[in-house]
């Protein structure tokens, strides 16, 4: 869009069949829904100004009432954001997220791999680091629970700096957790896919669906992208695809080696976003809230997506890291059935009986292969990492791995394409 407004002339190509790559649209019960990104908190500025601008407006996550904990087979219920642990547990807990404030305060702003410790803590896992520092077991499976809630992935594969670093782009751990006052704060009228369509509808006839790149051809004055049917000449391209994709295309100048191998080291997270519907949201009638957090289901991070007016219930949540990949493999059916199966574990008998069910594997989407975002392993940020927006020729860098702040968000996609818009405005003068 700031390519448009700057007077460029702008061509999109799109490899889907539709736009908003991990913001997505779907239906349950006559309600429409988002399969990918919906949340929207303080300090999302940059989505929250473009929603407005497009007379999409929101309202509040539903959080009266208690939320429950799933820790060891055991359930019990809790207000605000953080669950009740045992009392050692949470005098441990609060340690670990002062220690995390301290570290991530020491990461300068878009250089993580620049701070005075990173390369000790890039040389760790979440895991490992957890192992090292964190005595209880309450609290080492909260912090579990956090990693994959988040990045979607094990602990053991993440490394330390790229968890911190996620902490500092989403202000804490309370905002990224948290829903009042937090990242979960509020939702769409309509749904959040509704932003990045009617986005595209203001560009028009500049948007191509279903033309994936496969191949990139630089020049000292132009480069040229290729698709199957056509290719396209331009003085300087956008590469926002998620880091597997960009690492499968043909660069007729080969990428430098930095840039090469960061893409090949950032594999996408593993979820599977599921709905769930009943007659009425009879959880609230329990007391609760409808939000869960879990340690040894699959089904482990769950919300209320009920409508306001209450006329069905709805429950939404998430299967990820190595859920999601053992349950990508098992099928819709057997997702259902175990989603449901811990959903009465959470919920009692009531949970048994669903009126309607969908789900999104987005380890199957094919022009996303995961979500929410792609993670960086131990040792690659302080040896690629500064390679992560560094324009190579003629090639500019976007999408939300690309933002320094909210990264893995809708609002961190639109900071990316804004700063790379802005490189190519200054570079073509």
């Amino acid at each position: 869009m700031e390519l448009v407004a700057a007077g460029r002339d702008v061509l999109l190509l799109e490899a889907s069949e539709r736009v908003g790559g991990r913001s997505k649209a779907g239906e349950i019960c006559g309600q429409t829904i988002d399969h990918g990104g919906q949340w929207v908190g303080p300090g999302q500025d940059l989505l929250l100004e473009q929603a407005k601008a497009l007379g999409i407006h929101t309202y509040p996550q539903y959080t009266q009432g208690k939320s429950l904990l799933y820790m060891d087979e055991r359930v019990q219920s809790y207000s605000g954001d953080v669950p009740r642990l045992p009392v050692w547990s949470l005098a441990e807990l609060a340690l670990v997220e002062r220690r995390w404030r301290k570290q991530v305060a020491t990461l300068p702003e878009a250089k993580p791999w620049a701070a005075p410790n990173a390369a000790k803590w890039d040389a760790h896992s979440v895991e490992s680091w957890i192992q090292g520092n964190v005595r209880s077991h309450a609290t080492r499976e909260f912090v579990r629970i956090v990693t994959r809630a988040l990045l979607c992935a094990e602990p053991e594969q993440v490394s330390y700096l790229c968890f911190l670093e996620y902490l500092r782009q989403g202000r804490g751990l309370e905002s990224l957790i948290g829903t009042e006052g937090g990242a979960q704060q509020d939702k769409f009228v309509g749904g959040a896919w509704q932003i990045p369509q009617r986005m595209a509808q203001q560009l028009g006839d500049r948007v191509i669906l279903n033309a994936p790149v496969l191949s990139v051809e630089q020049s000292d004055q132009s480069v040229t992208v290729c698709t199957a049917a056509a290719s396209y000449t331009a003085s300087r391209i956008i590469v926002a695809v998620p880091p597997p994709h960009a690492a499968q295309l043909h660069y007729s100048i080969p990428l430098p080696s930095a840039r090469m191998g960061l893409l090949h080291r950032m594999p996408m997270g593993a979820v599977i976003k599921i709905h769930v519907a009943y007659n009425k949201p009879f959880w609230r009638r329990l007391g609760l809230n409808g939000s869960v957090v879990g340690n040894d289901t699959h089904f482990n991070v769950v919300f209320d997506q009920s409508p306001e007016d209450e006329s069905v219930g709805v429950l939404v949540g998430f299967m990820d890291g190595a859920h999601a990949v053992a349950m990508s493999a098992q099928g819709e059916s057997v997702r259902r059935d175990q989603a449901i199966s811990d959903l009465v574990k959470y919920f009692g008998p009531d949970a048994a009986n669903p009126i309607g069910y969908i789900d999104q594997d987005w380890t199957q989407e094919p022009w996303s292969l995961g979500g929410y975002v792609a993670h960086l392993p131990p040792g690659a940020i302080t040896r690629y990492g500064p390679a992560l927006r560094e324009p190579c020729g003629l090639l500019h860098w976007a999408g939300t791995e690309t933002a320094t702040q909210w990264s893995g968000y809708l609002d961190g996609a639109l900071q990316s394409g804004i700063r790379a818009a802005s490189e190519v405005n200054e570079h073509l003068g």
